[in-house]
């Protein structure tokens, strides 16, 4: 497993998906808070993003299937881990990382967090009906 230390060095690249519309709600939140951070926010899902934009080693198919989180010096962080590193990285999200290096935590968002992946195609498309039905009215 890649180096856990909390503070990323230099610039972060959260790698997301696009498509998703849990994922885009979630990156824009942190958008929000992202303006004095260090990072860099890529959606994979885009078909004209650059290879040179991907990490070696992950299929683009691997990097849509959780969340990831590339540092400057080319180490990724997957899961759990990319949330903690991302949250470090964010002003007024720095004391959730630091809950989550408490004994155990990591451990336990990282199982929660597989669990969640395993109903994100059922949550996405009930997001996704809701949103229809928004738009009409």
């Amino acid at each position: 497993m890649a180096d856990a230390d909390p503070k990323p060095r230099d610039e972060l690249t959260v790698l997301y998906d696009g498509a998703c519309p849990l994922c885009r709600r979630e990156i824009s939140l942190y958008q929000r808070g992202a303006q004095e951070a260090p990072l860099r926010f890529c959606d994979i899902s885009r078909t004209d993003v650059s290879p040179t934009d991907l990490p070696a080693g992950f299929t683009r198919a691997q990097l849509l299937a959780r969340f990831h989180v590339r540092r400057s010096d080319g180490v990724v962080f997957s899961g759990a881990e990319a949330f903690v590193q991302l949250w470090a990285s964010l002003p007024g999200w720095r004391w959730l990382a630091g809950l989550a290096r408490l004994p155990g935590m990591l451990w336990l968002m990282e199982r929660s967090y597989r669990a969640f992946l395993q109903v994100r195609p059922a949550v996405r498309r009930l997001v996704v009906r809701l949103e229809r039905r928004r738009e009409r009215g």
